[in-house]
């Protein structure tokens, strides 16, 4: 391991690990049951197949995405390097026998080689400090024909339709005033651990893809993920229906070959 990159994922586990308790506060965040659970389960499905996986979700944090994998059946091994974060996800499935919870790191997972049908992380990739030995140790513990499924984004700048939304939502807080819990994640220690990770520039797919390829998947796709924000915006106000213009979010779905 990088020792430069020690100081930078303890800075990382501090700033998530004091989100924990707020987290699913923010929009964005919680997966809420009906259209948008919906949404994300067809999603992991058109990945992954109907048929329940051994799968490793990586970065679980207060277990949201554990919820879409458990609602699908999964066998789920999710784990976090926080354990603040881990407390809120155990407290939320507790009693539930098909999910196991362990703290660490998601670059090194310390899990066996070939053991896992599937991979899943959303909002992962953009944070690592080490991408190429992340998704080298990912692709050593999926089986053969195991699938990748990242879900993730382009947090570092706005699109051209997002900074017309970003003034709107400014527009509109002057009247109903500011969401404590989402500015939580645009802080100055936000901003500061972004800009020394490797994707502080931004995590694209044209990044991605060829970091992907070099460890050795195949058969990579994008699906769209509009269902999910079109669901996402079904049940939001106007001030979060804007946010989901912000990003240029993404999925990527690979394989490991057979």
């Amino acid at each position: 391991m990088d020792l430069r990159n020690h100081d930078l994922k303890e800075d990382i586990r501090e700033y998530w690990s004091k989100r924990s308790k707020t987290f699913d506060l923010a929009f964005g965040h919680r997966i809420a049951p009906g259209p948008e659970l919906d949404a994300w389960a067809a999603a992991v499905r058109d990945a992954v197949g109907p048929a329940p996986q051994k799968v490793l979700e990586l970065a679980c944090g207060t277990g949201e995405v554990t919820n879409v994998l458990l609602s699908l059946g999964h066998e789920v091994t999710a784990l976090d390097f926080s354990e603040a974060m881990l407390d809120v996800a155990r407290a939320k499935h507790a009693g539930n026998a098909q999910v196991r919870f362990i703290l660490a790191d998601a670059e090194r997972t310390m899990e066996p080689d070939q053991s896992y049908d599937a991979i899943i992380c959303r909002h992962l990739v953009w944070t690592l400090t080490e991408p190429e030995q992340a998704l080298a140790d990912w692709f050593r513990v999926l089986k053969p024909g195991g699938r990748l499924l990242v879900f993730d984004g382009d947090w570092a700048k706005l699109t051209p339709l997002g900074k017309l939304a970003s003034l709107a939502v400014r527009g509109l807080e002057r009247f109903i005033g500011h969401d404590p819990h989402y500015d939580g994640a645009m802080s100055e220690r936000h901003a500061d651990i972004m800009k020394r990770l490797p994707f502080g520039d931004g995590l694209t797919i044209e990044k991605l893809v060829p970091l992907v390829e070099e460890a050795g998947f195949e058969a990579i796709r994008l699906p769209s993920r509009r269902p999910i924000a079109v669901a996402q915006r079904r049940e939001a106000d106007l001030r979060n229906r804007l946010r989901t213009l912000f990003y240029r979010r993404f999925i990527l779905v690979a394989s490991r070959p057979r």
